[in-house]
């Protein structure tokens, strides 16, 4: 029994262990991969699954689009695609370009679609593109003509990708700035706004002359204007401004002139009082001189008092011509 005991736990032990080395095996060698791509007729060894392991590669993310590849006639190998994906590219993408470009019968190398991809554009979108253009939708742009009146526009501009172009070719926002400057232009160019209203396709035909597709990653097939409208008179609003900065100018101006006016009438009653001041002063001196005068004997006692009898007579008609003054101007005043 000892033994039946012993036997049965080794032959546990072995089961155990044959089990956990089979999980261990189709876990790190995809079996269930390798028995997908021969019978999809893709030639690839467990070895170069068990290889892609060892490089960190996902072997579903080369062998399935490698399936598909070869099921769509393109001939790929599995070097170039672990090395797209180990460049950080999407192998999905990049294969279903090359099968939408095969099908619309467009030439586009693995090399190419694999540049555009790491670009960091989406090559099957621009693949798509080139069979179905694609409508791009601008804001309204305004632009004001020469009679002052702004005009707003919007317009729909139909492109195509241009794989040729995809990498180092500018994109869509490159394209609606050139076709929103080339309707503005257009617009400022034209005498009267009426024209543009009567014939807006003048707008889509000059912008679309122009070659705005050169450099970018597009070729435009066509500009149409889906909607115009009349802005604002900016030329009244213009010289309503400048008639408005010009008055603000000439009261500035005026201004200034008040203030020298005010500033020099200051000035001219500061010199009065300077002067009033040495008035004061001269005055100041007549007693002095008097007094020097009677003390030296150059003049008498008579030629002081005839000189008070003439102060005093003066006196007196200054008091009698303010008393006239007064009393003709409360009769006006009362008249």
């Amino acid at each position: 029994m000892p033994f039946d005991n012993e036997g049965t736990i080794f032959i546990l032990i072995a089961i155990a262990v044959v089990i956990i080395l089979l999980a261990v095996l189709f876990t790190f060698v995809p079996v269930a991969l390798w028995i997908s791509a021969i019978a999809a007729g893709v030639k690839i060894s467990i070895f170069e699954l068990i290889g892609m392991r060892l490089r960190r590669v996902v072997p579903a993310r080369v062998v399935n689009p490698l399936i598909k590849a070869v099921k769509a006639g393109i001939d790929l190998d599995t070097s170039r695609l672990e090395g797209h994906y180990l460049a950080g590219g999407n192998v999905d993408r990049v294969v279903n370009a090359l099968i939408a470009a095969q099908r619309a019968n467009i030439e586009l190398p693995f090399e190419r679609a694999a540049a555009i991809d790491l670009a960091g554009r989406d090559v099957l979108e621009a693949v798509q593109m080139s069979v179905n253009p694609k409508v791009i939708e601008t804001p309204f742009i305004a632009g004001v003509a020469m009679d002052g009146i702004e005009i707003k526009a919007k317009s729909r501009i139909t492109v195509r990708a241009n794989i040729d172009r995809l990498v180092g070719g500018a994109g869509e926002d490159t394209v609606i700035a050139r076709v929103g400057e080339g309707i503005v232009s257009t617009i400022g160019s034209q005498t009267d706004h009426k024209k543009v209203l009567e014939n807006p396709d003048m707008i889509s035909q000059t912008v679309l002359s122009k070659g705005l597709d050169s450099g970018t990653a597009f070729e435009i097939l066509s500009i149409d204007i889906a909607d115009i409208d009349i802005g604002k008179n900016i030329g009244a609003e213009l010289q309503t401004d400048q008639a408005e900065a010009d008055k603000n100018i000439a009261q500035a101006k005026a201004e200034e002139r008040r203030a020298m006016a005010v500033a020099q009438e200051q000035e001219m009653r500061a010199r009065v009082e300077e002067m009033r001041a040495k008035v004061v002063e001269a005055e100041a001196e007549v007693p002095l001189a008097l007094s020097e005068a009677l003390r030296t004997g150059r003049m008498g006692v008579m030629d002081y008092m005839n000189y008070q009898n003439l102060m005093a007579d003066t006196d007196m008609r200054d008091s009698i011509s303010k008393s006239t003054d007064d009393n003709d101007s409360s009769n006006n005043e009362s008249n």
